[in-house]
């Protein structure tokens, strides 16, 4: 869906004034975004700054009301994204079918928004190459997992199974697979593993299965895509026998999609040079 589009004229305004973007959630101390945004505008010629916040979910209004005109936009984490969501005046369809938004543009209009985890976890899966799974299991039931839903919906999986401590919480991912013609099964962690050619989870990255459902999980599960990615390997990933992958690719490929939108306006249009804007966001997040 076309955005707002910055002409020449627009980009050398802003690249005239003092600009800045942040990063918001709670806990905010590990998040990398910063030095991937910065190597991104670094390539562009763009002297803009990228800073960490803390924002706690019931501190976002306020926060968000104590911004000045030389905030361009937010990069938003958990707890956040449910609250990006509700004051975005125009929401793309990755955040209209999740219920979440990860990138806020500011603009004199009121806020637009943006899931970028969406088309993150789309790039990733392809460049993995794990994009041709039609039989998947996530694990989990939160934001991401919603978002990895929608992705692998995109990329034309079939069936997903979806594993969860609280199976409860994930009466919102079936009603999420309705709306794409998509089945979605959900099953508490003890239940009997069906066989899948992928998994992928959306568990933070030191949460412990027991070994019993991790054995089960394991064995029908085909490679692991895990959006964890530090420390890496996560508890998860450390006792899977088969290939896992780490979120890195979805970090990277989200904030890449984050800079379309801060820049252009538009998450469709392509950066100036963007294979380079792309290598210097991987050189910044590669030996941390």
């Amino acid at each position: 869906m076309a955005g707002m589009v910055l002409g020449e004229s627009r980009r050398g305004m802003l690249s005239g004034r003092a600009t800045r973007l942040e990063v918001w959630g709670d806990p905010i101390a590990h998040s990398r975004s910063p030095q991937l945004h910065r190597a991104a505008y670094d390539v562009l010629g763009l002297d803009w700054t990228f800073e960490r916040r803390r924002v706690p979910a019931a501190s976002f209004q306020a926060e968000l009301a104590s911004l000045d005109a030389t905030h361009r936009g937010l990069a938003v984490t958990m707890p956040d994204k449910e609250h990006a969501f509700a004051v975005a005046a125009w929401r793309d369809r990755g955040a209209e079918l999740t219920g979440a938004v990860n990138t806020l543009l500011l603009t004199p209009e009121g806020a637009r928004g943006w899931n970028t985890d969406v088309g993150g976890i789309v790039r990733a899966l392809r460049e993995a190459g794990l994009a041709e799974a039609r039989n998947v299991r996530v694990l989990g039931a939160g934001a991401t997992a919603r978002s990895a839903v929608v992705a692998l919906a995109e990329l034309g999986a079939e069936r997903i199974a979806v594993t969860a401590r609280r199976p409860e919480r994930a009466a919102a991912l079936r009603e999420l697979g309705e709306r794409l013609a998509l089945r979605v099964d959900v099953a508490p962690f003890d239940a009997a593993a069906q066989p899948a050619e992928l998994t992928v989870s959306t568990l933070p990255g030191a949460a412990a299965v027991p070994d019993a459902p991790l054995d089960r999980l394991a064995a029908a599960g085909g490679p692991l895509f895990d959006v964890a990615y530090s420390p890496w390997p996560s508890a998860l990933a450390a006792r899977w026998p088969a290939r896992a992958v780490p979120g890195l690719g979805m970090l990277l490929h989200q904030a890449v999609l984050q800079v379309r939108v801060f820049t252009e306006g538009d998450v469709d249009a392509p950066l100036r040079d963007e294979p380079r804007v792309i290598a210097a966001m991987r050189e910044a997040i590669a030996h941390e």
